[in-house]
């Protein structure tokens, strides 16, 4: 067989090694196989051929990764908050920023078109919490609405809520993205109308300083939930070098590491609605900091760690070609 028939052949098995590594210890294996195979041919035939090398390289990547995962059997859980999670977010990088970008927008578009037409908001929050809200607003209260109700109830019945919502963005992101789009516009238009409401009363900075001690997130989670939609429904529609069915199966998975990942978060967000965020007229440095603390976290584990993860463990440009 020609190199170059060769490389045809099985170009698209090692970029899908290349770029999509898997972390199921048997799936590696398997890769692993077939790349010792694929060398054994090159260095019978193309010896000296650009093709050997990178071979070589994916081969001996890939028997480090076993031979790590072995001595990491019973960190499992740790490697995959060190390791595992951000490195799909380092690999869904564009799409995350998509979830982010979508949501902003259609936060920015129910401000706008609250602050034009207060019906609105009303149709969206309900006229109990709109009139329970201005209550709370003349009382010098205007958070007041957090304040109330059982705190570990109202944590409990939150988490689940907010993970029912999550996991109907995920799967439904299967009917080409649509539904996952449609409820991540949904709740963005929810958001802008709701700062609206306290930005028409001049408290624009208190709704940030006070909702984002919890929402900063909450929201992050509903938006890497999106993500995980669109994932899912983009795996089959462009399958890019791979299979549409091992396509699919690929973005399955990742959209599950994506949702195991943000139920911790949930539980913490909703830990901070019911629990912290009623201090903020008590102990309002206190709430202050963890809402910016909250802001570096989500920079710092979404962003910044997994670019720097990712850069670490992407091999280098001259063995990415063929």
């Amino acid at each position: 067989m020609r190199e170059a028939l060769f490389i045809k052949k099985n170009k698209a098995r090692w970029v899908r090694v290349q770029q999509q590594p898997p972390a199921d210890p048997d799936e590696m294996a398997s890769d692993f196989t077939q790349l010792v195979n694929d060398l054994a041919y090159a260095k019978t035939f193309y010896p000296s051929g650009k093709v050997t090398g990178f071979i070589n390289a994916e081969a001996s990547r890939i028997y480090l990764d076993i031979y790590r995962n072995r001595k990491e059997d019973n960190n499992r859980i740790i490697q995959f908050w060190k390791k595992e999670l951000p490195l799909t977010f380092y690999r869904y990088h564009r799409v995350l920023l998509f979830s982010f970008v979508f949501f902003t927008a259609f936060m920015i578009i129910g401000y706008l078109a609250a602050m034009k037409d207060d019906s609105i908001t009303r149709s969206i929050l309900g006229d109990g919490y709109i009139s329970e809200t201005q209550d709370n607003i003349d009382k010098g209260n205007p958070f007041g609405i957090y304040e109330g109700g059982n705190p570990f109830y109202s944590w409990l019945a939150i988490m689940i809520h907010n993970i029912r919502v999550s996991f109907i963005m995920f799967v439904s992101g299967i009917f080409a993205t649509v539904p996952s789009l449609y409820l991540e516009a949904q709740n963005g238009v929810m958001v802008g109308t709701f700062d609206q409401m306290f930005a028409a009363r001049g408290l624009g900075l208190e709704f940030w300083l006070v909702v984002f001690i919890h929402g900063t997130i909450e929201i992050t989670s509903l938006i890497v939930a999106a993500a995980a939609g669109i994932i899912l429904g983009k795996s089959y529609l462009f399958p890019g070098t791979l299979k549409r069915w091992d396509a699919f199966k690929q973005g399955a998975k990742d959209g599950v590491k994506l949702m195991v990942g943000l139920m911790p978060l949930f539980a913490l967000a909703a830990f901070f609605e019911t629990f912290i965020t009623r201090l903020y007229n008590d102990v309002s440095v206190f709430t202050t900091l963890v809402m910016l603390s909250s802001v570096v976290f989500v920079i710092w584990y979404f962003i910044i760690y997994p670019i720097r993860l990712g850069n670490k463990w992407t091999p280098a440009k001259n063995e990415e070609e063929v």
